[in-house]
C-alpha cells in the first residue's frame, strides 16, 4: 500500500535529495504555509540567483541591484518587525503573526541550496548578523533611523567582532572606544578582520572595549563606515569569494554617543545571543550543503560507468551514500528539535539551548567535511574541476573550512557547550 500524504511531492525526488517532509514522510513541524514559503523561495532563487551564482562567485561580488532586489523580495531580514519594513512583506504573503522559526528554517535551507555559500552570504549575510542587536536592544530612534533603509538598499550592515588577534575569544578584544570629555561621542581605535560585507556596508555593529578587561568591559557601537579614520580593504580567502570579506582599520574614529546599542559594558551578552542565531543558521546551512554533496554525487554515480557498470552498482559507493544519508537525516532531525524548542518558547534562543546549538554547529562541520570528501571521491576529477557536473561539490570543498572556524571554532564552542551543560545540570540538581 502506498504511503498516505497530505501534500504533493516536491523538488528532486531522488533519495535524500530533499528534507523528508518535502516528500513521503509526515512531519509535525510544517504545514501548508511552510510549503508556500518553500515554493516561493525555490522559484525566486531559480529565476533570480541560481543562473548567475557561479559567475558572481567567480567575480567576487553579488551585484548591487541583485542585493537590492533580494532585500525587496522579503526573503531577507524576517526578524525585522513589521513597523520598520515599509511595504516589504514576508515571503509568500505569510503574516508576521503566523511566521515562526520553521519558516525561517525553510528559507535558510532553500537559500543554502544554491551551493555557492559566498553568494548566499553576499546577498544579505553581513546585514543579517549586524542588525539583531539593534532589533533586540536598540532604541526606537535607532530602529527607525536604520532599519527601514535596509529594504531599499540605502543602508546595509556588517558585524565587527573578529579581530586579527582573535575571533572566538571576544572577551579579550582589543578595539577601544573612549568617551569624549563632553560625553557626546566615542573615539574608536582598533582593527577588525574577516568582516563579512564590510567593504560595501554603510554601518558596522561593532564590539568595542569601553571598560576594563574581560566580558564586563565590552559594548556595542554602530559605526558609520564613511566616517573619517575608517579604512577598508578586501581580504582574499580560499572560499566565500562573493562574501566581501574585509579588513577594517579604525583610527581615532569619532562615533556619536547615541550610536551605543543598549547599555555600556553589557555588549558581550548581546553578542552571545547573536551567536546562537548565527550558529543555528550555520548548522542548518552546513546540513543543506552536505545534502547537495549527496544529491549531486548520487546523480553522478547513477550516470557514470566504470568497468562497464554504473558507478552506483559498486557496493563501496552505495555505502558512501548511505553513510552520508544517515548523518544528514539525523543531524537535520536534531536541528528541527532545537527549532521546535525555540518555537514553543516564543522564538527565543536562550541559554538553555545554547550548548545544543553549538554542538549542532560542530556536528554540521564534521558532516560537511565528510560529505565534501566523499562526494569528491565519487566525482573523481570532476569534483576538483570548477563548474560543470561537479561544480557545486568543488565549490563546497573550498567553502567548507570557513564553517568550521567561523561563528566560533570547533574547539572553543565544543568546550563551551560541555561547560554550559554542566552548569545547567548542577542547577537542576544533578549529582555530579
Amino acid at each position: 500500500m502506498a504511503p498516505s500524504r497530505d501534500h504533493e511531492l516536491f523538488g528532486n525526488l531522488a533519495p535524500f535529495a530533499e528534507p523528508a517532509w518535502c516528500n513521503d514522510l509526515a512531519s509535525p513541524y510544517y504545514n501548508e504555509s511552510h510549503r508556500r514559503v518553500r515554493d516561493y523561495v525555490r522559484q525566486y532563487l531559480s529565476e533570480h540567483v541560481v543562473p548567475y551564482a557561479e559567475e558572481w562567485e567567480e567575480n567576487g561580488h553579488v551585484p548591487d541591484e541583485a542585493r537590492k532586489h533580494y532585500a525587496r523580495s522579503g526573503l531577507a531580514f524576517q526578524g525585522i518587525p513589521r513597523e520598520y519594513s515599509g511595504a516589504v512583506g514576508l515571503p509568500a504573503g505569510i503574516s508576521h503573526e503566523d511566521w515562526d522559526i520553521f519558516h525561517s528554517l525553510v528559507v535558510s535551507h532553500e537559500v543554502s541550496r544554491i551551493g555557492y555559500a559566498g553568494v548566499t552570504v553576499g546577498l544579505s549575510g553581513g546585514t543579517s548578523i549586524g542588525i539583531p542587536p539593534i532589533i533586540v536592544h536598540g532604541t526606537e530612534k535607532q530602529k527607525r533611523d536604520w532599519l527601514p533603509g535596509i529594504f531599499t538598499g540605502e543602508i546595509s550592515f556588517c558585524l565587527g567582532a573578529t579581530e586579527p588577534t582573535g575571533g572566538s575569544d571576544l572577551a579579550n578584544l582589543k578595539t577601544t572606544a573612549r568617551r569624549t570629555e563632553d560625553g557626546q561621542a566615542y573615539i574608536v581605535n582598533g582593527h577588525k578582520k574577516w568582516i563579512t560585507g564590510a567593504i560595501r556596508a554603510t554601518y558596522m555593529t561593532t564590539a568595542v572595549r569601553t571598560g576594563g578587561p574581560g566580558i564586563a568591559g565590552v559594548s556595542m557601537l554602530v559605526i558609520p563606515l564613511d566616517s573619517p579614520g575608517v579604512t577598508r580593504r578586501r581580504i582574499k580567502n580560499s572560499g566565500w569569494n562573493a562574501a566581501d570579506s574585509t579588513w577594517v582599520t579604525l583610527e581615532n574614529v569619532r562615533v556619536p554617543a547615541d550610536h551605543l546599542i543598549g547599555r555600556e559594558n553589557e555588549g558581550f551578552q548581546y553578542l552571545m545571543i547573536n551567536f546562537n542565531r548565527e550558529r543555528f543558521t550555520m548548522a542548518a546551512g552546513m546540513n543543506t550543503q552536505a545534502r547537495i554533496c549527496l544529491e549531486d554525487a548520487w546523480a553522478y554515480a547513477m550516470d557514470r560507468k566504470t568497468f562497464g557498470k554504473p558507478l552506483f552498482s559498486h557496493q563501496v559507493i552505495r555505502h558512501k551514500l548511505a553513510t552520508l544519508a544517515r548523518y544528514i537525516e539525523s543531524h537535520w532531525a536534531w536541528i528541527e528539535q532545537i527549532a521546535y524548542h525555540c518555537k514553543v518558547n516564543g522564538g527565543e534562543m536562550g541559554p538553555e539551548v545554547a550548548s545544543r546549538i553549538a554542538l549542532a554547529k560542530v556536528h554540521g562541520g564534521r558532516l560537511l567535511e565528510l560529505a565534501s570528501r566523499e562526494a569528491q571521491q565519487i566525482f573523481g576529477g570532476l569534483g576538483y574541476q570548477r563548474g560543470g557536473l561537479g561544480g557545486r561539490v568543488e565549490q563546497i570543498s573550498r567553502d567548507v573550512r570557513v564553517n568550521i572556524v567561523g561563528g566560533g571554532s570547533e574547539e572553543i564552542i565544543t568546550d563551551l557547550a560541555v561547560r554550559q551543560e554542566m552548569a545547567i545540570a548542577l542547577k537542576r540538581g544533578a549529582k555530579l
